[in-house]
């Protein structure tokens, strides 16, 4: 198997009305990650990127270190949860990215996250 396999990423979202002001274009979005280390060795999540895109095609990337402030390690067999969030300016979006991990061993590689739709209650698109 590839490096990275075994990383299993869930994401669940939600739109977070009383912080968003439609008028003004500014819809903010929390979204729940589970990162399940499904492997036989502890990793390190090092960094973070994601491809934030609106309806209307603007994108937005982010990067840093580690995410919320941490950067956790997934002993095997074990999750790691946390919640953050994103802002775009239409009623519905998406983001992807990926984690730069690192085995405890040393060997880096990175873990694919999928596209996952941002969208307030009600609307398709």
């Amino acid at each position: 198997m590839e490096a990275g396999e075994f990383i299993k990423i869930g994401v669940t979202t939600s739109y977070v009305q009383q912080r968003s002001e439609p008028k003004s274009h500014y819809y903010v979005f929390s979204y729940s990650i589970k990162i399940h280390n499904e492997g036989n060795e502890g990793v390190r999540l090092l960094r973070r990127y994601w491809h934030i895109r609106d309806e209307f095609g603007k994108v937005q990337e982010v990067t840093g270190e580690g995410v919320v402030g941490q950067k956790p390690v997934i002993l095997p067999k074990q999750t790691f949860e946390y919640t953050s969030a994103a802002i775009i300016s239409t009623e519905t979006g998406t983001m992807h990215g990926n984690y730069e991990m690192e085995y405890l061993s040393g060997r880096k590689f990175n873990a694919p996250i999928g596209s996952f739709l941002l969208s307030i209650p009600h609307v398709t698109h």
